[in-house]
């Protein structure tokens, strides 16, 4: 089973990544060996001389409350994100070098679904119709195997 940082991590990453259209991922750069200190507001402004920057997202772990050390920045065109990258990957940021390099799509492994949980209520409907409460009859019907 996958940890709940993990699920964090790859939802993070779905909501801001699996969604792009392939023109934003071209602009959209990894920041990785991110110093503890670093916050969104320092990225951004790091970043803000090579162009437009769009967004800045650091997730968060929720158990502990910091980044993990790495981030992603949104630019605004590829010829920003390409300056970045020439500029930034392999150099010095709050005494860490860091690397930056254009985002990746999240894998997603072959037996790993993509469908979120409450996509499929069936075995909840289940036990609620064979407690006696009213359900919706489609509601019941098998699930559809991915």
């Amino acid at each position: 089973t996958q940890s709940t940082w993990g699920q964090h991590i790859n939802n993070t990453k779905m909501s801001m990544l699996d969604s792009m259209a392939p023109n934003r991922l071209k602009r959209t750069l990894y920041v990785g060996g991110l110093e503890e200190s670093v916050t969104r507001e320092i990225l951004y402004a790091v970043f803000l001389p090579f162009g437009e920057v769009r967004t800045v997202e650091i997730p968060i772990d929720p158990k502990t409350g910091k980044h993990r050390g790495f981030g992603f920045v949104e630019m605004g065109d590829e010829d920003d994100a390409q300056d970045a990258i020439d500029n930034m990957h392999s150099s010095e940021l709050y005494g860490r070098t860091v690397t930056v390099n254009l985002a990746r799509a999240p894998r997603v492994k072959a037996n790993e679904s993509t469908r979120p949980v409450w996509a499929d209520d069936f075995f909840y409907r289940k036990r609620l119709a064979d407690e006696g409460m009213a359900v919706d009859e489609a509601g019941l019907a098998e699930p559809v195997q991915h």
